[in-house]
C-alpha cells in the first residue's frame, strides 16, 4: 500500500457510515493493528449498526494486509445518551432547525461521550491512537465536530489517562467529495464501491432506495450532503480525466 506502517494500535470510531469507513481504510494503511468501536445510543438510524459487520467482512476480503491488521470490533451500549437527547436522531420527529440555530439532529455531547468511552476502551486495549471522522468542511454546524473541540478532548484524555492519546481526524479539512476521492485513493474502485454500496448515512435509516451515491431517502440533510458530494466528486474526476 506504499506507506510505512506504524507499530501503534489504533482504535477507529466506526459507525457504519461513509466517513468512518473511509477513516477505517485510512487507519489500516498506517497502523499495525486496528480495532473498531461502535455505539448503540438509541439512534433513529440504527441500521448503521446493522451494516457494520458486512463492511468489516468486505474490507477483510478486499485486502489480505487489512485482514491481518484488523482486530476486535466492539459495540458499546449508550442508551442513556439517547434517553436524555430530545433530538431528531433519537426521536421520531421532523428534521428541522432548532431555536438555537443548530439542526435538531444535533445530539448534545455525543462526540464528547463517544471519545471519552473510546479513550477508556483504548486504554484497556493498549491503543494510543483514536481515529474519528469529524469534519469542519462539510458538516451541519455541530460544535463537537470542530477541530478545537477534538484538540481539547485529546488533551483531556491524555491528562485523564496519564498517557499520550492522539486523536486523528483525517477528514477534518476535506469536503464530502474529497472523502469519496480519498476512498478511491486508499483502496481503488473496489473500496470506493464498498463505501458507496454498503455504508449508511441516511438519518431516517432508509435502505430501500439505491442512488448513484448509495442508499437513503434522498431528502434528509445527510442524504443531500452525500449526494451533492458525490456529484462534485464525479465532476472533479471527469475534469481531471
Amino acid at each position: 500500500m506504499g506507506l510505512n506502517v506504524s507499530p501503534d494500535t489504533a482504535l477507529v470510531l466506526f459507525s457504519g457510515g461513509q466517513d468512518s469507513t473511509v477513516c477505517l481504510g485510512w487507519a489500516l494503511q498506517r497502523f499495525a493493528r486496528v480495532e473498531t468501536v461502535g455505539f448503540d445510543y438509541g439512534q433513529r438510524h440504527r441500521v448503521e449498526l446493522e451494516v457494520r459487520p458486512r463492511i468489516l467482512a468486505e474490507m477483510k476480503s478486499l485486502d489480505a494486509g487489512w485482514a491481518a491488521r484488523l482486530g476486535n470490533d466492539h459495540v458499546l451500549p449508550l442508551q442513556t445518551l439517547g434517553a436524555v437527547s430530545e433530538t431528531a436522531l433519537t426521536r421520531d420527529t421532523e428534521i428541522a432547525m432548532a431555536e438555537h440555530g443548530l439542526p435538531n439532529t444535533f445530539v448534545p455531547g455525543r462526540n464528547l461521550v463517544f471519545l471519552a468511552f473510546a479513550g477508556a476502551l483504548a486504554y484497556r486495549r493498549g491503543a494510543r491512537r483514536l481515529v474519528a471522522g469529524m469534519c469542519e468542511t462539510d458538516y451541519s454546524g455541530y460544535p463537537d465536530c470542530r477541530d478545537d473541540t477534538i484538540k481539547a478532548m485529546q488533551l483531556a484524555l491524555s491528562l485523564g489517562m496519564d498517557r499520550r492519546i492522539v486523536i486523528d481526524t483525517p477528514l477534518m479539512w476535506i469536503d464530502k467529495a474529497g472523502t469519496f476521492a480519498l476512498a478511491e485513493d486508499i483502496g481503488g474502485k473496489k473500496f470506493l464501491d464498498i463505501v458507496i454500496a454498503e455504508t449508511h448515512s441516511c438519518y431516517l435509516g432508509d435502505r430501500s432506495r439505491r442512488h448513484d451515491w448509495g442508499y437513503g431517502c434522498g431528502e434528509c440533510p445527510a442524504c443531500r450532503l452525500r449526494a451533492e458530494g458525490y456529484a462534485r466528486f464525479v465532476g472533479r474526476r471527469e475534469k481531471r480525466d
